[in-house]
């Protein structure tokens, strides 16, 4: 079976920690790299949601996108939310490795698992780090065939995992949609990249309301906006990393990619309008 450094070493193949921000905070965050791991559980959040669910599998590893400890920290008692899930996994032999901003910025990474996972053939990145290069933030890509605006809502929808907020659109419903930016996680500081591409949408995640209606205002809609979860933008790219693993290890690792929303909005109110 293979070590935990031997799992590591093939997920900074396919994302170099070279790739993450100066202020990230990737790797290993807890457990033995000689450890043997034989199962792997993949997931956007390291939380108690996701951790029960790794004790559950019987899971060595969990691959989490979003760091556990990205501020500083001068300890982790086990009376703290985090502290507390970092002695529990500790004591449940489950090791913690993130990959964030690295995975981001690879080729392929978070946008092109999104990109993919909405029917986009991928051009390039919305911000390379190099002009012409392939790595960098977000992607742009194209659909085979034009679709309204309203039908590309509802594409984006049914390609990812349903949450309470849903998807929402902003633009002309009839507009036609072929060419088409993508962000994993928040995008608005990318609203003005994407309307250089000349692009017919941008597709990202917690999109605020005075830069998306700037925005708007500004380019006269477009790119046309569709706003997800910060979760629901970020799942595709958990299958990605799951299947790095298992075609490194198959036959020797089972990877899971977690089934369990850790989108924070659990509830939902309908509005009738006020008077």
């Amino acid at each position: 079976m293979p070590a935990l450094a031997e799992i590591i070493e093939a997920l900074e193949r396919s994302y170099p920690k070279e790739l993450a921000e100066s202020w990230d905070a990737v790797g290993l965050v807890c457990g033995d790299p000689a450890d043997e791991v034989t199962r792997v559980l993949f997931c956007v959040d390291p939380v108690e949601a996701t951790v029960a669910e790794a004790e559950e599998l019987g899971a060595q590893l969990i691959v989490a996108h979003h760091p556990l400890l990205l501020r500083g920290v001068h300890g982790v008692p086990a009376d703290t939310p985090k502290g507390g899930l970092v002695h529990r996994m500790i004591r449940g032999g489950i090791a913690l490795y993130c990959a964030h901003t690295n995975a981001d910025s690879a080729d392929p990474g978070v946008s092109d698992a999104l990109a993919e996972a909405i029917g986009l053939t991928v051009r390039g990145p919305l911000d390379p780090h190099v002009p012409g290069g392939r790595t960098g933030i977000g992607r742009i890509g194209e659909l085979a065939d034009a679709e309204p605006f309203a039908a590309f809502v509802r594409r984006v929808a049914e390609a990812l995992p349903a949450t309470l907020p849903g998807v929402l659109g902003a633009g002309d419903p009839d507009r036609p949609i072929r060419t088409v930016a993508v962000s994993g996680g928040a995008g608005d500081s990318y609203l003005a990249k994407a309307a250089a591409a000349g692009v017919d949408a941008y597709v990202t995640a917690d999109l605020r309301h005075h830069p998306a209606g700037e925005h708007l205002a500004a380019t006269g809609g477009a790119p046309a906006l569709v706003g997800l979860t910060h979760w629901a933008s970020e799942w595709p790219w958990c299958r990605q990393a799951s299947a790095i693993v298992g075609a490194a290890f198959a036959g020797n690792v089972d990877s899971h990619v977690s089934t369990r929303c850790t989108d924070p909005w659990t509830v939902r109110a309908s509005q009738q309008g006020a008077p």
